[in-house]
């Protein structure tokens, strides 16, 4: 692992759980182990490091104008203190990463980036700011990123010192939480449940990592890694970049309409997405649950009739619900929920049948 990047919470783990390499950063996979990291997450509070996320820092005279030119979703309907979920497009209208904006003002904004795209996300933003009146830095060396997430993650904080009621979902407030330095601390998350993330000082990340496990075990507060976030995400929905979204994906196939603003009169990848538009959609996003006894797997293909109709995005066995399930691009015509598929797994078709997403009924706090 001497090659892997290292979170500031790396020493608190690294002997008490799998590491693998996530990324290019050295992440704990499962501490005591993924489906019961799940089930506590469902039912009580999961802890997870995810400092190797980005955090991008946009400032200036035309931050807003800027950001709006840059992103799909339009930015102007964000307020101070507030949230929003968009896509960094290139000009073929594919996505580049999906991203969270937060407003500090219409002159300062962070955007939180995926581990996997930061330097790309970063390089791009650098390069199209040379035409505004912004200054672009990335801050994801000097912060670290805790997440609390699952039905108790409020009363965790409140119990602690932060009026966790008064931060709204898709809100963030400052806070100097548990007498550390001040923290950033959104009420967002990436699994389905009600959950939090505090942003600090690296410096202040492992004495507040350890402070939350010691003193919230009245609430069920345990430390989760990487793999429960992937069948939490999963069930309830979420898109993985790298799977379910790539540069070559196309946001309307995905069911991404509501975040792109096309009233907007201008942004990078308009004009392809709007001529996307007008030839009409031939891919959609489904959801799928196994018949036959197998676990499908991203890249995996699936058949109608022995003709191959489209791959897998996401797959795996579902905890809460003790299903198979999956995520698959496929040709529109085959996409109506209830229809009969194959999936090749290990050279052998097996039986599905197209669901509804999400599998899992988010419970976001709203």
């Amino acid at each position: 692992m001497t090659k892997l990047k290292k979170t500031p919470l790396y020493t608190r783990y690294e002997n008490m759980a799998k590491i693998v390499d996530f990324a290019g950063w050295a992440m704990p996979i499962r501490f005591e182990g993924i489906v019961q990291e799940h089930h506590a997450v469902r039912k009580m509070a999961g802890l997870f490091d995810v400092s190797h996320m980005g955090e991008i820092e946009v400032s200036g005279d035309d931050a807003q104008d800027f950001l709006n030119y840059l992103l799909s979703n339009d930015i102007l309907k964000l307020s101070d203190n507030r949230v929003q979920y968009t896509l960094l497009l290139n000009e073929k209208g594919g996505i580049i990463d999906d991203v969270l904006v937060y407003m500090f003002s219409k002159n300062r904004y962070w955007i939180i980036a995926n581990a996997s795209n930061k330097d790309k996300d970063y390089k791009w933003l650098k390069r199209h700011a040379e035409d505004f009146s912004v200054s672009v830095r990335d801050l994801s060396s000097s912060i670290a990123q805790i997440a609390i997430q699952g039905p108790n993650a409020a009363a965790i904080l409140k119990a602690h010192g932060c009026n966790s009621d008064k931060i709204k979902f898709f809100h963030f407030v400052n806070s100097s939480f548990l007498n550390s330095k001040e923290c950033l601390i959104s009420r967002t998350g990436y699994t389905g449940e009600d959950g939090f993330e505090i942003y600090l000082d690296k410096e202040n990340a492992p004495a507040l990592w350890d402070y939350l496990l010691e003193n919230s075990k009245d609430h069920g507060l345990v430390a989760c890694g990487l793999g429960c976030r992937d069948t939490l995400r999963f069930e309830a929905g979420l898109m993985l970049y790298g799977q379910d979204l790539s540069e070559d994906s196309n946001p309307f196939e995905l069911g991404l309409d509501r975040f792109i603003g096309l009233e907007k009169e201008i942004f990078i990848g308009k004009a392809a997405l709007e001529e996307q538009m007008s030839l009409g959609l031939h891919k959609k996003l489904i959801g799928f649950e196994m018949q036959d006894r197998g676990i499908p797997r991203s890249g995996y293909d699936l058949y109608k009739d022995q003709e191959k109709i489209g791959r897998v995005t996401s797959g795996n066995y579902s905890p809460t619900l003790s299903k198979n399930l999956g995520m698959a691009l496929v040709d529109i015509d085959q996409s109506m929920v209830g229809n009969s598929i194959d999936i090749l797994i290990r050279n052998r078709m097996l039986n599905a049948s197209v669901v509804k997403i999400p599998f899992y009924n988010k419970r976001y706090k709203k």
